[in-house]
């Protein structure tokens, strides 16, 4: 019982307050506070457009349960006329999602009944998020939403009626938004300035861990110490990660939040599983990771072994950069 307990815990570490997830926050919170405009008026939207393996939804899921908690402590479980208070509503889409299925989907969250066309479904969500006083709505894996060009144009304009019709701030979330259309409505060149949608949507983005220069090896550094400390393993001790696996670790996960934190959950197992009880190369090279990981691994492994490249920070001694 208590290693099952134990691989559960390894398996859900986090999220944690990187540099990158507090610099987004601060924007989120910058474009969703300034967002104070009359209902009649649409308000600009944020989109978190990142590469896969870098926390987008997670680190979006964390701010939207801190905006619900600050939401609610501000202005109480309930509305003025009685309802139930719902300050932020969380939609992942998937790879089918019509026009139709998006506005289910927001039906879904509100515990609505979802039979109808999409008109039918957009006017009884536009109900719940007036009545429930709505303020941010998330829609991740935007990027589902787009497919040839005449359907990234449509769902270009459902955005937007979203936008124009819901008095919320929009959160898009996806990867390889602004490539595949749906930011330009399928204008391209000079008449890019007609989308209007891409006037009123302001692009955020998460970036991997570098160690090219001094204050990323600190914050990777920081990273694996913090996660180290969340580690619960009998023979776990300090430096574990952050002294005798940091060039490795970053090697093997090429600084992607997602893939170095599989990498960590399936090495604890192993080492529960085993008796081992604690994370070292040798353990660790018996641990598979992601394709695209394990890919890159190999050129970031040789110029680490050059002494080209290091993710111990420069006052540690060791060679930099």
């Amino acid at each position: 019982m208590h290693n099952d307990s134990r691989a559960v815990w390894h398996a859900n570490i986090g999220p944690i307050d990187t540099p990158q997830l507090l610099q987004l926050h601060d924007e989120l919170d910058e474009i969703v506070d300034s967002n104070r405009q009359d209902g009649d008026k649409t308000k600009p939207a944020a989109l978190l457009d990142a590469y896969p393996g870098l926390g987008k939804s997670t680190a979006v899921r964390a701010y939207g349960r801190k905006l619900f908690r600050e939401q609610i402590t501000l202005r109480g479980e309930t509305t003025p006329s009685g309802d139930r208070r719902v300050p932020i509503i969380y939609i992942a889409l998937s790879g089918n999602t019509q026009i139709r299925g998006l506005n289910a989907a927001i039906c879904r969250f509100y515990g609505l009944p979802v039979t109808g066309d999409a008109d039918t479904l957009a006017e009884r969500a536009v109900d719940a998020v007036l009545s429930m006083r709505t303020a941010v709505f998330i829609i991740d894996d935007i990027h589902f939403l787009a497919g040839a060009k005449t359907n990234s144009v449509r769902m270009s304009n459902q955005l937007k009626y979203l936008a124009n019709v819901f008095p919320v701030t929009l959160i898009y979330v996806g990867v390889g938004v602004q490539q595949r259309g749906i930011l330009s409505e399928g204008f391209s060149g000079k008449k890019n300035e007609l989308a209007q949608f891409g006037r009123r949507t302001t692009p955020l983005t998460l970036l991997p861990f570098q160690i090219e220069n001094e204050e990323g090896r600190q914050q990777w550094q920081v990273l694996l110490k913090t996660i180290e400390k969340k580690l619960v393993l009998a023979e776990k001790y300090p430096g574990m990660l952050a002294r005798d696996l940091s060039d490795y670790l970053y090697a093997r996960s090429t600084g992607h939040f997602a893939s170095l934190m599989a990498l960590i959950n399936r090495g604890c197992l192993r080492a529960i599983r085993s008796g081992h009880e604690r994370l070292d190369k040798e353990l660790m090279d018996q641990v598979k990771n992601d394709v695209a990981a394990e890919e890159a691994r190999k050129e970031l492994e040789a110029a680490i072994e050059a002494g080209l490249l290091t993710s111990h920070p420069a006052s540690r001694g060791r060679k930099s950069a």
